[in-house]
């Protein structure tokens, strides 16, 4: 490939790109052509998008040093991005009573303070050029949240919200926001939030709900989406002339809907009774 050809292509990055969504979505955004900057604190786990001609970057997004290092490689290959897809995060669970204020602030840390660090110091040039798209990646959790993952879901709903402030602002200058929110996905997420669901399960008063939650994850994750059903709504989301300000995907996803009609309280009985009494 020329050096010509090569810059002619869009340009996106991907963050979190060493597993799940974010390996998925890379996979999928090379095989529609786009130069994909893919980063993840495990370089060596994206060694096959590497292979493919994707350009490896290490991040840690909740590290202003690490993300600084990023925008400016960015910066010297491409100047401005066409596209910017935020994934980067993880899952705590716990209840709220319990869990340690250093976790919480350490969930928000990525996935709402590290997203946004990264995607101030990669907005700029897009903003000059007034062209680009921002997905940011969120969650039916983001909408509602359930017993056990308060913490997790107030992340996702501040997302949400800061999403849509941005997506106002920058109504006037060319670059669309998005917000995609998938609902219960194969990426082993309840295998990264065993440690603290193990820990919450011995709790002497909270135990028997958390106990009940895993139970309940265990059963919903095995009959989750594809991680590729995600990386295709990405892909809408990039590639549509006028794309939505949401997209939702995969297993549950429905729910939004049907929560949003549904009165609280019948809402709260409902996931009282599946997941609590």
């Amino acid at each position: 490939m020329t050096t010509s050809s090569r810059s002619a292509r869009r340009t996106v990055l991907v963050t979190g790109a060493s597993s799940g969504i974010g390996l998925a979505t890379a996979h999928h955004l090379l095989d529609h052509g786009w130069r994909v900057f893919a980063a993840a604190r495990r370089l060596e786990a994206m060694e096959p998008l590497r292979i493919r001609g994707a350009e490896l970057f290490r991040l840690d997004v909740a590290d202003e040093n690490s993300r600084q290092h990023l925008a400016d490689a960015i910066a010297a290959r491409v100047g401005a991005l066409d596209a910017l897809v935020n994934n980067a995060g993880y899952g705590a669970t716990g209840p709220v009573e319990t869990m340690a204020l250093d976790e919480a602030r350490k969930l928000f840390e990525v996935n709402l303070f590290g997203l946004i660090g990264l995607t101030q110091l990669l907005l700029p040039p897009m903003r000059e050029r007034r062209r680009g798209r921002i997905v940011n990646l969120s969650s039916i959790a983001g909408r509602f949240v359930t017993p056990g993952a308060g913490w997790y879901g107030a992340s996702k709903h501040a997302l949400e919200g800061i999403s849509d402030a941005l997506r106002l602002e920058l109504h006037g200058f060319g670059v669309q926001v998005v917000l995609v929110e998938p609902g219960l996905i194969r990426t082993g997420f309840e295998s990264v939030s065993e440690a603290s669901m193990l820990q919450h399960s011995a709790d002497a008063v909270w135990g028997p709900m958390m106990r009940k939650v895993a139970a309940g994850w265990a059963e919903g994750f095995r009959r989750g989406s594809s991680p590729e059903v995600v990386a295709r709504t990405i892909a809408t989301a990039l590639e549509e002339s006028s794309p939505k300000p949401r997209y939702r995907c995969g297993s549950l996803s429905e729910a939004i809907v049907v929560q949003r009609f549904m009165p609280t309280a019948l809402w709260d009985a409902l996931v009282l009774r599946r997941m609590v009494d």
